[in-house]
């Protein structure tokens, strides 16, 4: 590009002493062709050792540095899409946990729930079983106590009965008479409590 300019400006110089050929009456010592020879050769080497300058010491540095900024920015860049996709990866995961202990957790909660009514049934139905099992019990007492009641009762009438008598009267009395009398009331008195 500086040797496009350079080489422009040359030609300009050049066109432009046509022009100002006529002016070297003027005074000026640009314009008196005298001088041009002398000024070309400046011009050219001033603007040669800038070309040189420029194209060997400055412009490397230049395009070394941009090339250095633009790799930086290009690894910048990089390492920004890397992070990002990772990021995006990294909370699809959290994502796909989130849903997993989302699931675990309703069948840990059912799993716990038919658990916990399976056994509250398996407690109640034992529980229900020894209340039968109580009930039974009872109710054959209660018919054991039945049953075998009126004798008992006949055997303690008889005997206190006899016992008072013998107070009552001073001398014993004969137990199968007295069995009769109480075996009699304890009769009716059953028909009247317990029926047929």
């Amino acid at each position: 590009m500086i040797k496009k300019y350079f080489f422009q400006l040359i030609f300009f110089n050049l066109f432009l002493t046509k022009k100002v050929f006529a002016a070297e009456s003027g005074g000026m010592p640009q314009l008196d062709p005298e001088f041009w020879v002398s000024q070309i050769f400046w011009l050219t080497l001033t603007f040669g050792i800038l070309y040189i300058v420029l194209s060997k010491l400055i412009l490397p540095k230049i395009s070394a540095n941009l090339e250095l900024r633009k790799s930086q920015i290009q690894e910048n860049i990089e390492a920004a899409e890397k992070q990002r996709e990772d990021s995006e990866t990294k909370l699809k995961e959290y994502e796909n946990i989130i849903f997993k202990t989302k699931i675990d957790a309703k069948d840990i909660f059912k799993e716990t729930k038919e658990k916990t009514i399976k056994e509250i049934n398996t407690k109640k139905e034992n529980l229900d079983n020894q209340i039968d099992e109580e009930i039974k019990k009872a109710e054959h007492e209660i018919s054991q106590l039945k049953k075998y009641a009126p004798e008992k009762i006949n055997k303690i009438a008889i005997e206190t009965s006899s016992e008072i008598l013998k107070v009552l009267i001073g001398a014993e009395v004969n137990n199968s008479s007295i069995s009769a009398i109480v075996d009699d009331l304890s009769k009716k008195s059953g028909e009247k409590y317990y029926g047929d």
